[in-house]
C-alpha cells in the first residue's frame, strides 16, 4: 500500500477540514542529523576555544589579590555616663558608634589622600614580559621614582625603565601620546603648556634628574635588594584624585557578627604585597591622627570645664551667701511641718534638669565652634551628654574641606568648578553635623519640657506654705540647682582628667596584615575559560540553529508525508552520471532500481490498470528533476515491454532531446500550430518501445497551444498507439499549465527535491489534492543522499543500505568509522 493513500478514503469530509501543507518552524530531527553531520566545526571551534583560554589565562588575566585586617575599637562612652544619662539611650539606639566613626574615616577622602601623599601611591609599577603586563609593588622594584611636585607632569603616561647596570637607566617614553595639558601635584590641577616634540630617550643614573617639558623625576635606590631581577620597569603616573578613588573603591570594612567593635578591613589589588602594606600603614596613621585628635579635644574640653566650673562655682558662693543671710535674718533654717518627701523629689528632678541645661550650654558651645569653622577649640561630644560617630565623623570631613578649599583658593577663582565642587561637598557635611546637632537638641529640650512639668506638679504643694518659708524654700531649690550642676561639670572634669591620664588609641589591631600566598580572589579564570570554550562551541550550534530556522527546504521525508497527506511513490537518489538516462546506464544502480518501483507503484493511483495510462509529470519550480524522473519512467516502462511515449510539454523550455541525441527542429510546438504531422515529431530512441516527442522550437503562446482542443485530441489519439504515455509538464509553481492537463492525465507525479524544493511551495497543490481539485496524485522524492551505513529512507526501491553487493554502488563503499568500532564492540561482547 502507497504511504499516505488511504487518506482519501472513508474520512474524505473529515480531512477537507484539516489544514493541510503548514511545515513546523523547527525541525529537531534535521537540526539534530546537521548537529552529527558537522562536528568537526564542533571539534575545530574548541580547540580555537581551548587555545584562547589558555592564552588568556596565562597572558591576560590579571589576578586580583585581597588581604585584611582585624581591629578592636573600645568604646569609652560607658564610662562616662550611665546609662539613662546616654543619648543613645534616650534615643533607643544602641549600635557601634566608634566603628560607624572609624569606618568613614577609613572611607573618607581626607584620610586616603593623606596616604596618596605620604606614601607616593600616585607612582604605579608595572613590568610587561613578552605579551603581559604585571603589576609590582613599589618594593618589588630597585629603583623609585620621585616626582618633583613643584614641576609639571604628565599622567597616564607609561614612563618605561631598562636597567643599563652601574646604576643607570634608560628612560624610554612612548612614541605618541605626548601631552600639553599636565598636572600639578602642588596643587592637584591641569594646566596647559606649549606643544613640544616627542622627548629623545636618554640613560640617566640613580639620584639624577630626569628633566623634559612634561616629566620631571629622578630614580631613588630600593635600599632592600629585590629578589626579582626585571628586564624593565614600567611606571605611570596618576592624579591624586584617580588614585584616592582607586583606593577607597578597593577597601571594604565590616564588622564581625558576634562582636560589632570587631572590625574588618579589606583591601584589593592587583599585588598582594602592595595591598598588606597599605592596610598596616593606613590604621597605623589613623591610629596615630585619632590619638592626636583625641589629646586635643580631651584638653579643649577640660579647659572649657575648668572655665565653666569657675563660673558656677561664682554663682553657688553667691546662692549660699543669699541663703545663709535668709536663716540668720529672718530665723528661716528650721521649717515647721516640712514635706521632705515632695522637696526631696523637687530636688532629684531640679538636679536633672541642671543636668540637662549643662550638657545644653555644652551643646551650644560646640555648635558655635562649627559654625565659626574653628575646629582646633572644639571639645568633646561627651561634654555635651551624646556620642555620635556620624556626627564626629562629618566634623573631621568638615575640617579636612576647609583645609582643602584654602589652597584650591590659592590657584582657583570662586566659580571654577573646582571650588564649585568642594563648596558642595562642605555644605553636605554641614547639613549632616548640623542635623545631628538639630536631633540632640530637639532631644534635650523635651526632656527639659518634661521635668519642667513634673516640678511643676509637684511643687503645687509649696504653695500652702507661708510667704516668708516659701521665699527660704525657693532660695534653697536654686542653691540645690547651681550645686547640681557644679557637681555634674565636676564629675565631667573629673573624666576629663582620667581620660587625659590615662590617653591611648582606642584602636587595637588583632591580626595585622601580612603575606601569607594567599590566592587570587579573582577574576574567576576557570569560569571564563569555560565561557571561552562554550562560547567558542556556541558559534557554530548558532549557525546551525539559525539555518535550521530559517530554511525553508523540504528536507524530512516522514515530515513532507505527515503534512501533506499525498501518497509517496519513491524516492530516487542522488545522479552522479552527467546524463540523464540511469535506467539505460546503470541499469543494476540504486536508481534505476527506485524507478522501478515508482513504476510498480504508480499503477495504485488508477482504478484500472489495462486502461492506457497517461502519467503526467510537474513540479514546483525548475530544477527539481521532473525532466529527469520523465526520461527515466519513461526508459523503465519501455524496457519493460510497455509501449510507451515520452512528450515533452514543457514548451517553454525544451530538455528532453538532448539525452537521446534528437533533433528538436519538429516537436510538439510545430504540431499543435499545424506545421508538422504526428508521424514527423514521433522520434524512435534506442529502447524499441520506447517514442520521443521533443517539444520543439519554443512558441510565443505556449500556454494556448497546451489547452486548445488540437493538443487534447492529440494525447487520445496517442492513447490509441500506446501503452503508456509520459507528459513532461510545466512546473506548476510558475504556471498553471499544468494543472489544466492533469485533467487529461490518469496519473499525475509530483517531484519533490531533497534540500531543494521550498516547504511553502507545496501548499497550493496540498489544497488542491484535499479539495479534491486533482486527482491521483503522488510525491517522488528526487536526488536523496543516503548517509552510508546508517540506511534512512523509506525503501520505495531505494534506501536498501549499502554494503550488501546488491547495487552497482557497492563495490566503492566504505564503511564508516562509527560503524566499524559499533561491529568492533559487538564482537567483544557477544564472544
Amino acid at each position: 500500500m502507497i504511504p499516505g493513500k488511504d487518506n482519501n478514503k472513508g474520512v474524505k469530509n473529515d480531512v477537507a477540514k484539516e489544514k493541510f501543507g503548514s511545515f513546523a518552524l523547527f525541525d529537531v530531527e534535521h537540526f539534530l542529523r546537521r548537529l552529527l553531520k558537522n562536528w568537526y566545526w564542533f571539534v575545530l571551534t574548541l580547540s580555537i576555544g581551548y587555545v584562547v583560554s589558555w592564552f588568556y589565562g596565562k597572558y591576560y588575566a590579571q589576578n586580583i589579590y585581597a588581604s585584611n585586617l582585624s581591629l578592636s575599637i573600645s568604646n569609652n562612652t560607658s564610662s562616662y555616663f550611665t546609662p539613662n544619662q546616654s543619648i543613645n539611650f534616650i534615643w533607643g539606639q544602641g549600635g557601634n558608634q566608634d566603628g560607624i566613626y572609624l569606618k568613614k574615616m577609613l572611607l573618607s577622602r581626607s584620610h586616603n589622600e593623606f596616604l596618596v601623599h605620604e606614601l607616593n601611591l600616585f607612582v604605579n609599577y608595572q613590568t610587561k614580559g613578552t605579551i603581559k603586563a604585571t603589576y609590582l609593588d613599589k618594593d618589588d622594584s630597585p629603583v623609585f621614582l620621585e616626582v618633583d611636585r613643584k614641576h609639571l607632569q604628565q599622567v597616564n603616561y607609561p614612563i618605561t625603565l631598562i636597567p643599563k647596570g652601574n646604576n643607570s637607566y634608560e628612560v624610554v617614553l612612548p612614541k605618541e601620546g605626548q601631552s600639553s595639558n599636565l598636572y600639578s601635584y602642588e596643587f592637584e590641577g591641569f594646566q596647559n603648556i606649549n606643544s613640544f616634540p616627542r622627548p629623545a630617550n636618554k640613560i640617566i643614573k640613580v639620584n639624577e634628574w630626569y628633566t623634559s617639558p612634561n616629566l620631571r623625576f629622578r630614580l631613588l635606590p630600593n635600599p632592600v635588594e629585590t629578589k626579582i631581577k626585571l628586564d624593565n620597569i614600567i611606571v605611570n603616573l596618576s592624579t591624586v584624585n584617580d588614585a584616592v578613588n582607586s583606593i577607597v573603591s578597593s577597601i571594604g570594612v565590616d564588622f564581625d557578627k558576634e562582636i560589632n567593635t570587631i572590625m574588618i578591613v579589606t583591601k584589593s589589588g592587583y599585588n598582594l604585597n602592595s595591598t598588606v602594606n597599605f592596610l598596616n600603614t593606613s590604621i597605623e596613621e589613623l591610629r596615630k591622627k585619632r590619638f592626636k585628635d583625641k589629646n586635643t579635644v580631651d584638653q579643649n574640653t577640660e579647659k572649657y570645664l575648668n572655665e565653666s566650673l569657675v563660673d558656677v562655682r561664682e554663682k553657688l558662693d553667691s546662692s549660699a551667701a543669699y541663703l545663709n543671710h535668709l536663716k540668720v535674718s529672718e530665723k528661716l533654717y528650721d521649717i515647721n511641718n516640712r514635706d521632705e518627701k515632695s522637696l526631696d523629689k523637687i530636688k532629684e528632678l531640679e538636679a536633672k534638669k541642671a543636668d540637662f541645661l549643662s550638657k545644653m550650654n555644652s551643646l551650644k558651645n560646640i555648635r558655635s565652634t562649627v559654625d565659626s569653622k574653628n575646629f582646633d577649640r572644639m571639645i568633646s561630644p561627651s561634654a555635651a551628654g551624646f556620642d555620635d560617630g556620624l556626627f564626629t565623623a562629618s566634623v573631621s570631613e568638615l575640617k579636612a574641606l576647609y583645609m582643602k578649599k584654602r589652597e584650591l583658593s590659592t590657584i582657583y577663582t570662586p566659580n571654577s568648578e573646582p571650588i564649585k565642587e568642594i563648596n558642595r561637598l562642605i555644605n553636605e557635611a554641614m547639613t549632616n553635623s548640623s542635623g545631628s546637632l538639630r536631633n540632640i537638641y530637639n532631644v534635650y529640650t523635651t526632656q527639659i519640657n518634661k521635668l519642667d512639668q513634673q516640678i511643676a506638679e509637684a511643687s503645687s504643694d509649696l504653695s500652702t506654705y507661708p510667704e516668708k518659708q516659701r521665699k527660704y524654700l525657693d532660695a534653697e531649690r536654686g542653691y540645690n540647682m547651681i550645686e547640681a550642676t557644679y557637681n555634674s561639670l565636676l564629675s565631667r572634669q573629673n573624666e576629663s582628667k582620667m581620660r587625659l591620664a590615662t590617653n591611648q588609641s582606642d584602636i587595637t589591631v588583632i591580626d595585622p596584615a601580612k603575606n601569607l600566598g594567599q590566592g587570587p580572589i579573582g577574576p574567576n579564570v576557570k569560569g571564563t575559560k569555560m565561557a571561552i570554550l562554550g562560547g567558542f562551541s556556541a558559534i557554530p550550534l548558532l549557525i546551525i540553529l539559525l539555518g535550521s530556522l530559517f530554511d525553508s527546504k523540504i528536507r524530512n521525508i516522514k515530515e513532507l508525508i505527515s503534512v501533506t497527506k499525498i501518497p509517496l511513490l519513491g524516492v530516487v537518489g542522488n545522479n552522479t552520471s552527467e546524463n540523464m538516462l540511469t535506467v539505460l546506464d546503470s541499469p543494476k544502480s540504486s536508481v534505476s532500481e527506485a524507478f522501478r518501483g515508482i513504476r510498480a507503484n504508480v499503477r495504485f493511483l488508477s482504478g484500472d490498470d489495462n486502461k492506457s495510462k497517461v502519467i503526467l509529470v510537474t513540479s514546483s519550480v525548475g530544477g527539481e528533476g521532473k525532466t529527469y524522473v520523465s526520461i527515466n519512467l519513461a526508459s523503465v516502462l519501455g524496457l519493460s515491454d510497455k509501449k510507451t511515449i515520452l512528450l515533452g510539454m514543457d514548451l517553454r523550455k525544451p530538455k528532453i532531446f538532448g539525452d537521446f541525441n534528437i533533433d528538436n527542429k519538429l516537436g510538439i510546438s510545430n504540431y499543435l500550430t499545424g506545421e508538422a504531422t504526428v508521424e514527423q515529431i514521433i522520434n524512435k530512441t534506442r529502447i524499441p518501445n520506447l517514442d520521443v516527442a521533443t517539444s520543439g522550437p519554443i512558441p510565443p503562446n505556449p500556454s494556448e497551444l497546451l489547452m486548445s482542443e488540437r493538443n487534447i485530441k492529440f494525447i487520445e489519439e496517442l492513447k490509441n498507439l500506446y501503452d503508456f504515455i509520459i507528459i513532461d509538464s510545466p512546473p506548476v509553481g510558475l504556471v498553471a499549465d499544468s494543472y489544466e492537463l492533469m485533467k487529461y492525465s490518469d496519473a499525475n507525479l509530483y517531484i519533490v527535491r531533497h534540500e531543494y524544493t521550498e516547504k511553502y511551495m507545496l501548499k497550493m497543490i496540498t489544497e488542491k489534492y484535499h479539495n479534491g481539485e486533482i486527482k491521483h496524485l503522488g510525491f517522488v522524492y528526487n536526488d536523496y543522499v543516503v548517509k552510508q551505513g546508517y540506511g534512512y529512507g523509506y525503501g520505495y526501491g531505494y534506501g536498501y543500505g549499502y554494503g550488501y553487493g546488491y547495487f552497482d554502488e557497492d563495490k566503492n563503499y566504505k564503511e564508516p568509522l562509527l560503524i566499524k568500532i559499533r561491529d568492533k564492540m559487538k564482537s567483544i561482547f557477544n564472544r
